[in-house]
């Protein structure tokens, strides 16, 4: 009987130094929020998720963080590249995932883990994949490390109630072709 032949986007090229060039490019986002970073030639993945999404899974998430795939991102493809190359669990429900993938179309914050008050660090990263970063309406950001003004998108209420959960809240990384924008639950948005 033949089996079908499964064909796997590829991964990082030189895993060890792509991994610690994407890394820093990720620290960077979060060490400037609102800043628009340009990754190190970041792969291709799958093609469901653009190559800023795949940069950041491959970087990030191992089989110690479960990852949840909204359902645009849950495909047979983007699974077998994500248990191949990194081995972490994908799961069905939001509360278990320390990491998800989501449609800008389509996000919602609610029933993502927001952490506790003495472990707030035990919160989920929602990466939001964009049509591109930089446009959009006008947003006043502040917070610790910055004070500055870019664009964004438009679930900026959801925001302010997670921001006002601080020190607990998810964390958001904006994806976009080869682009990341950080949003740390510790940065204030005013329209």
């Amino acid at each position: 009987m033949n089996q079908p032949v499964i064909m796997l986007a590829p991964g990082l090229a030189d895993p060890g130094h792509d991994a610690q060039r994407l890394f820093r490019a990720v620290l960077d986002a979060f060490a400037h929020p609102g800043r628009i970073i340009s990754l190190p030639d970041p792969p291709a993945g799958p093609g469901a998720i653009c190559p800023a999404t795949a940069a950041y899974l491959l970087t990030l998430v191992d089989r110690d963080t479960p990852l949840w795939l909204a359902p645009e991102f849950d495909l047979p493809a983007v699974r077998d590249f994500v248990r191949f190359h990194t081995g972490a669990p994908i799961v069905a429900e939001r509360d278990q995932a320390a990491f998800a993938v989501l449609a800008h179309d389509a996000v919602s914050l609610d029933g993502f883990a927001i952490g506790t008050d003495p472990y707030p660090d035990r919160s989920a990263t929602l990466v939001i994949e964009v049509p591109v970063l930089g446009a959009g309406p006008t947003k006043h950001w502040r917070g610790p490390g910055i004070d500055g003004r870019t664009a964004g998108g438009d679930f900026w209420q959801a925001w302010a109630l997670n921001h006002a959960l601080f020190p607990c809240g998810v964390d958001i990384v904006f994806a976009a072709g080869s682009q990341l924008l950080a949003l740390p639950r510790s940065i204030a948005v005013e329209g």
